[in-house]
């Protein structure tokens, strides 16, 4: 078993933490993975993207190929358009719904959104109104975590073990909020496959 994965989206975003939540998840779970991430001009809104490669046996390249991605991850709709072209023809895009317009003229989000729905294997989910909704705006990332959750080779419990470890040393709120984002995420995707 092989399952490549693009994570991307803009600086502050929460990219690389759910790259590090899904790499930890699958290494407990005992997968071998490989990362690696690209995050040039992050602090001032620019893109960052992750690679992550996660296998039943070794894995040597840590760079997924062009047409072999299982799923891109996005936390921004015009950011999973970008990395198209590393899609498999039988992958999944998962991509939260609010634009970061970081740059002049950025497209209109209708035609970016219609382009996304064009596609047969595209899911945009509200992960802003859900992370609010969770107790925090700023719990995005793991709603995105929890909408990838039922496309990943890797148990629920895995990666909800993980959450815990990672979030219970930020207090019970902290741990609160982010366990409630990531089930709300994994709801927003079983509700638009069901």
């Amino acid at each position: 078993m092989k399952y490549d994965i693009i994570v991307a989206g803009v600086g502050g975003q929460g990219v690389l933490s759910i790259s590090a939540v899904i790499a930890a998840s699958a290494m407990n779970a005992g997968l071998h993975v490989k990362q690696s991430e690209e995050h040039g001009m992050a602090q001032r809104g620019g893109a960052v993207v992750s690679h992550l490669r996660l296998s039943d046996s070794p894995i040597h390249s840590d760079l997924v190929p062009q047409a072999g991605a299982d799923l891109i991850i996005s936390m921004e709709p015009l950011e999973s358009l970008r990395y198209l072209n590393y899609l498999a023809p039988a992958g999944k895009v998962l991509t939260a719904g609010d634009p970061v317009v970081n740059f002049p003229g950025y497209p209109e989000i209708e035609k970016t959104i219609d382009a996304l729905n064009s596609l047969p294997s595209a899911t945009v989910i509200e992960a802003a109104k859900l992370s609010r909704e969770a107790g925090s705006g700023r719990a995005t990332n793991m709603v995105m975590v929890g909408a990838a959750t039922p496309s990943l080779p890797i148990e629920a419990q895995f990666i909800e073990e993980h959450i815990r470890e990672a979030f219970e040393r930020k207090g019970a709120r902290m741990l609160e909020i982010n366990l409630t984002a990531y089930r709300l995420g994994v709801e927003a995707v079983s509700c638009t496959t069901a």
